[in-house]
Protein backbone atom coordinates (compact mmCIF):
# COMPACT_ATOMS: atom_id res chain seq x y z
CA UNK A 1 0.00 0.00 0.00
CA UNK A 2 1.11 3.56 -0.28
CA UNK A 3 1.40 5.49 2.52
CA UNK A 4 1.66 9.57 2.62
CA UNK A 5 4.57 10.39 5.30
CA UNK A 6 3.94 14.29 6.33
CA UNK A 7 7.23 15.49 8.64
CA UNK A 8 7.01 18.68 10.53
CA UNK A 9 9.78 20.80 12.50
CA UNK A 10 13.27 19.43 12.86
CA UNK A 11 12.39 16.49 11.30
CA UNK A 12 11.60 18.34 8.03
CA UNK A 13 15.30 19.08 8.61
CA UNK A 14 16.39 15.75 8.59
CA UNK A 15 14.65 14.46 5.64
CA UNK A 16 14.56 17.29 3.92
CA UNK A 17 11.15 16.65 2.59
CA UNK A 18 7.46 18.01 4.17
CA UNK A 19 6.20 14.57 2.69
CA UNK A 20 6.52 11.94 0.58
CA UNK A 21 4.99 8.33 -0.31
CA UNK A 22 6.65 5.25 0.09
CA UNK A 23 5.44 2.10 -0.95
CA UNK A 24 5.03 0.02 2.39
CA UNK A 25 4.18 -4.11 2.38
CA UNK A 26 3.72 -4.12 6.70
CA UNK A 27 1.08 -3.59 9.04
CA UNK A 28 1.95 -1.44 12.17
CA UNK A 29 3.58 1.66 12.71
CA UNK A 30 6.63 0.46 14.21
CA UNK A 31 7.40 -1.42 11.08
CA UNK A 32 6.93 1.67 9.09
CA UNK A 33 8.97 3.32 11.93
CA UNK A 34 11.76 1.12 10.76
CA UNK A 35 11.71 1.51 7.58
CA UNK A 36 12.12 5.30 8.08
CA UNK A 37 14.91 4.98 11.07
CA UNK A 38 16.85 2.85 7.87
CA UNK A 39 16.18 5.69 5.57
CA UNK A 40 16.75 8.46 7.89
CA UNK A 41 19.32 6.72 10.51
CA UNK A 42 19.28 10.21 12.76
CA UNK A 43 15.32 9.64 13.02
CA UNK A 44 16.46 7.09 16.04
CA UNK A 45 17.96 9.90 18.17
CA UNK A 46 14.58 12.39 17.56
CA UNK A 47 11.55 12.98 19.76
CA UNK A 48 8.54 12.73 17.60
CA UNK A 49 4.45 11.52 17.93
CA UNK A 50 2.90 9.46 15.45
CA UNK A 51 -0.26 10.37 13.93
CA UNK A 52 -2.20 8.31 11.68
CA UNK A 53 -5.06 10.22 9.85
CA UNK A 54 -4.68 13.49 12.34
CA UNK A 55 -5.15 11.13 15.36
CA UNK A 56 -2.02 10.30 17.60
CA UNK A 57 -1.28 6.33 17.56
CA UNK A 58 1.30 4.54 19.26
CA UNK A 59 3.84 1.87 17.97
CA UNK A 60 2.04 -0.57 17.99
CA UNK A 61 -1.09 0.54 16.29
CA UNK A 62 -2.46 -1.43 13.11
CA UNK A 63 -2.04 1.04 9.90
CA UNK A 64 -5.50 1.86 8.61
CA UNK A 65 -5.10 4.91 6.71
CA UNK A 66 -3.20 6.72 3.75
CA UNK A 67 -1.56 9.24 6.47
CA UNK A 68 1.28 9.26 8.86
CA UNK A 69 2.32 12.58 10.16
CA UNK A 70 5.41 12.73 12.63
CA UNK A 71 5.23 15.31 14.99
CA UNK A 72 7.85 16.81 17.23
CA UNK A 73 7.54 18.07 20.54
CA UNK A 74 5.50 21.82 19.97
CA UNK A 75 5.99 24.39 22.38
CA UNK A 76 3.07 26.34 23.57
CA UNK A 77 2.13 29.35 25.94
Amino acid sequence: MNITIKYFGQLTDITHLEEETLEFGGTYVYELLETLYRKYNTLKTKDFQVAQNQELVDKKTKITGHEIALLPPFAGG
